[in-house]
């Protein structure tokens, strides 16, 4: 009897899982009768259990999800950055832990991935803020502000200054939990068919537009709609909008825009700087180890450099490349520019008065900027030509 019970004990240190301890602990008990009868027998028994509850201890460190992307795979980018996430996830975990990439729609709309996350019926969606604006119209201060920082001073509002704190309540209140995983530098302000002069020829237009962005487009007259990516070029093409934007010059080569107009407008000032998401459940994050935590965490930071960089550089090559296929680039005019600017504050004003959480965010975020100019001020060379 004492030798059964250290060799209890010692089996309990073994397996640290509770669950596994119970079920030795069951074949121990059920051994310690049949070894009347056949202690080779219980021996055995004890071996094989342990031998398969290794295995399944084993297996139970594993993680396999279901990931879908709101950009397809041969988007430059985003759709790019999705994949390299995926892989990077089961780089760094030796393929323990894996997040495996699906196209847009492969399972559910690209537009539902906040409601199939949190109904479990996707375990993650890669997507950004902004999709999820018909829900929630303040949550698109999370992936780009009109008139907005840099990569730098928005990830520091982020992290320091109170942004995260909001999202992660925001979210956390419809049981979902998302990390920062896709940063990209400025994208164009929109595709046109014909040559627009000033911003009011865009009153009375029908145009897809994106975020805090579409609010000023509607400010100024504009008919908006929020599509995803894969819908804006048949939308397009059958009058459904007169004109789009998405986003930089190798996003907008991946999907064709070109073909059906010619005119690309910058600066792209209602998104000087984007984030996107890998959007979870609480549930699903909370339920993993600290070291499955740890791998997206870092695969996503990654991730997050990657693509700020890429996105930089790759612009050169695709906008060489629009050019040749006939288009055309033109910059707004300085008092165009000041036009979109004074739609943007009006636009404030009027979502602060009318929506609190709104109000809340554009507090934080104000509060951050203004304190950050003390710094960026005085350390920054203004863009001019030296």
């Amino acid at each position: 009897e004492s030798v059964e019970k250290h060799l209890f004990l010692l089996i309990g240190q073994l397996f640290s899982n509770f669950n596994n301890f119970l079920v030795i602990a069951f074949f121990i008990i059920l051994g310690r009768n049949f070894m009347k009868f056949k202690s080779s027998l219980f021996v055995g028994a004890v071996a094989l259990a342990a031998t398969s509850l290794v295995a399944v201890s084993a297996n139970a460190d594993k993680l396999r999800w279901k990931m879908q992307s709101t950009w397809g795979s041969q988007v430059a980018i985003n759709g790019e950055a999705a994949v390299y996430f995926s892989n990077k996830v089961k780089s760094i975990s030796g393929g323990d832990v894996q997040l495996r990439f699906h196209e847009p729609n492969a399972l559910v709309p690209s537009l539902e991935v906040w409601d199939a996350v949190k109904n479990g019926s996707v375990d993650a969606g890669y997507t950004t803020p902004g999709y999820h604006a018909g829900k929630i119209p303040a949550v698109s201060y999370f992936t780009a502000v009109p008139f907005g920082p840099g990569a730098s001073e928005y990830h520091g509002w982020m992290e320091y200054g109170g942004g995260q704190q909001l999202k992660d309540r925001i979210y956390g209140e419809y049981g979902l939990k998302a990390l920062n995983c896709l940063t990209h530098a400025p994208e164009t302000s929109g595709w046109f068919r014909k040559k627009i002069n000033n911003v009011e020829e865009l009153k009375g237009m029908k145009m897809r537009f994106f975020g805090l962005g579409a609010m000023v487009m509607s400010k100024l007259g504009v008919s908006t709609q929020l599509l995803a990516g894969g819908d804006i070029y048949p939308a397009l093409e059958k009058g459904v909008i007169d004109a789009t934007e998405f986003s930089m010059p190798t996003h907008d080569l991946s999907y064709g825009f070109y073909q059906l107009a010619k005119f690309n407008y910058f600066p792209g000032w209602h998104q000087q700087t984007s984030i996107g998401e890998l959007l979870m459940s609480t549930k699903g994050w909370g339920g993993l180890t600290k070291t499955q935590q740890a791998v997206i965490n870092t695969a996503c930071r990654d991730t997050m450099w990657w693509a700020l960089v890429r996105s930089d550089a790759k612009q050169v090559p695709a906008m060489a490349e629009l050019e040749k296929k006939g288009v055309t680039f033109v910059t707004w005019p300085d008092s165009e520019i000041s036009k979109f600017k004074r739609a943007w504050d009006a636009v404030v004003e009027e979502k602060s008065a009318s929506d609190p959480l709104f109000k809340e965010i554009t507090a934080s975020y104000n509060k951050f900027r203004e304190d950050y100019s003390i710094w960026s001020s005085r350390a920054y060379l203004k863009a001019k030509k030296y």
